[in-house]
């Protein structure tokens, strides 16, 4: 069925009474801060205690805007005869915002939890080359990232939690059954030593009373 001439105008016009109708709201911003949704996707924030340098985000960056530099340390052995071990630690970590096109994807490849989301968005500068923050900035950052929402009650249980705690109740099982085989092993001790000092007495005893008879 072919539109009605006119329809299309009849919206619009429809649409613009509406609005007319309404009161006008103005956002005071700067002097009064927006309310952001929790989600909202600010700045990335850096934890740089977590952060391993396997260079996941930097490769898997579709805008190559991530920068990372590091070094090798070799750490001495934990016990005597032990082997000595090297660790990367982290010596630049450094994002151009002025290329970052906030698809988060380096958010969601790190394997350490070490980039997050921060609904901070007042970073502009005058010089583009001054959108290239460094590691003590993305750390400042990372202390404006809000606390994860609660789970829906109904949710199902994040596997790093039921992993977890499937192993703690492992190991608890594990050690019940060590004390109780401890115990075990202490009254058949005891019980051992019982009767080797009955028979001790028995022994003693039997002597004097042949040499009576």
């Amino acid at each position: 069925m072919p539109p009605i001439p006119g329809s299309g105008l009849a919206k619009g016009l429809a649409v613009t009474l509406r609005t007319m109708t309404r009161k006008t709201v103005t956002a005071q911003y700067p002097d009064v801060q927006p309310e952001l949704p929790p989600r909202s996707r600010g700045v990335i924030g850096l934890f740089e205690e977590n952060c391993t340098v396997c260079m996941l985000c930097a490769r898997e960056c579709p805008d190559w805007c991530i920068y990372i530099d590091s070094h090798k340390e070799t750490v001495p052995a934990a016990a005597p005869g032990g082997r000595e071990r090297s660790r990367n630690v982290l010596d630049r970590f450094a994002i151009d915002f002025s290329l970052c096109m906030y698809c988060g994807i380096c958010i969601e490849v790190c394997p350490f939890d070490a980039l997050f989301w921060s609904p901070e968005f007042e970073y502009a500068e005058t010089d583009i080359h001054e959108l290239t923050h460094e590691r003590d900035k993305l750390r400042e950052w990372m202390w404006t990232v809000p606390e994860p929402p609660a789970l829906d009650p109904g949710a199902e249980e994040p596997k790093e939690i039921a992993a977890a705690r499937k192993t703690a109740e492992k190991l608890e099982t594990q050690r019940a059954q060590a004390a109780q085989e401890a115990q075990a092993a202490q009254e058949a001790q005891q019980s051992q030593q019982a009767q080797e000092a009955q028979a001790t007495r028995e022994a003693r005893q039997t002597p004097t009373q042949e040499g009576d008879q």
